[in-house]
């Protein structure tokens, strides 16, 4: 599994075109306005050390607001405890304050916030607003289109509530902060040329996300390829697997695949 999509990773250099929709990570720009979008997003999560995986479900809605801004909100569902039962959920709020538009390329900043609610046992040091922990991230993100090949950068804080009173984030106050960054870039290899909006589209990209605790120090890097499937620019399928190369912020899943489920509505309200 881990080789096939290292083979992914190398591909991904090829020379080709993309689209802004990464896998892992939300570009600066948004969906379109007055548009609808769900989405289910299946993780399996490996132990460390073992081939045993755990699932964790996230059904979530989208809306674009307008074009500056957009709202999603989240659910997580997880077999991590006993059977499998909800954990918590998130909101978040997407704007994007900047947008430097010309022929075949742009350039657009955007600011997020994020606030999560989680009422699972903290199993691990490293904070995940995506299931794990509750709390608030606040981030900016920066990306580049040129002759529709994107690149994207992000950097975030992290806030580290306690989970419930009996869940607490017994790792310290000093803790309870973070730092994350990312750095994604994806092409379009198929359709070599746009002829209707109801082709297919194959897109291949490769995510950098990692974590610093800003208190030890400690540090987690992942390499993310994944390869992503469009049908009738409005139904999206993404097939994904992340695995650490920098591991000294522990985590109780250092990797594990992903399995997207996307369909959009224009002019939904």
């Amino acid at each position: 599994m881990r080789l096939f999509f290292l083979a992914l990773l190398l591909m991904s250099g090829i020379k080709g075109t993309s689209q802004e929709l990464y896998v892992y990570t939300e570009p600066a720009s948004n969906m379109a306005a007055r548009s609808a979008g769900f989405r289910l997003t299946n993780f399996f999560m490996r132990r460390p050390g073992t081939q045993q995986f755990k699932l964790m479900t996230a059904p979530e809605i989208m809306l674009g607001v307008s074009k500056s801004l957009m709202l999603h909100g989240e659910v997580f569902l997880s077999n991590r405890n006993s059977g499998f039962k909800a954990d918590g959920g998130t909101v978040y709020l997407k704007y994007r304050f900047f947008s430097e538009d010309e022929v075949h390329s742009h350039f657009r900043l955007a600011a997020y916030l994020r606030g999560a609610l989680n009422n699972t046992h903290i199993h691990q040091p490293a904070i995940d607003m995506l299931g794990m922990n509750s709390g608030v991230e606040t981030g900016f993100i920066a990306t580049r289109l040129k002759n529709k090949t994107a690149i994207s950068a992000g950097v975030a804080h992290l806030y580290a509530a306690d989970n419930s009173r009996n869940n607490k984030f017994y790792y310290g106050n000093s803790n309870r902060h973070a730092v994350s960054y990312s750095f994604s870039a994806g092409r379009l290899v198929l359709p070599k040329e746009y002829t209707s909006y109801d082709q297919t589209n194959v897109n291949l990209m490769t995510e950098l996300l990692g974590q610093t605790n800003l208190a030890t120090g400690k540090t987690f890097l992942d390499v993310a390829p994944s390869i992503q499937f469009i049908f009738h620019s409005r139904m999206r399928v993404d097939l994904g697997y992340r695995f650490a190369i920098v591991k000294n912020l522990e985590r109780t899943s250092e990797d594990g695949g992903l399995v997207r489920l996307e369909y959009n509505i224009f002019n939904a309200f």
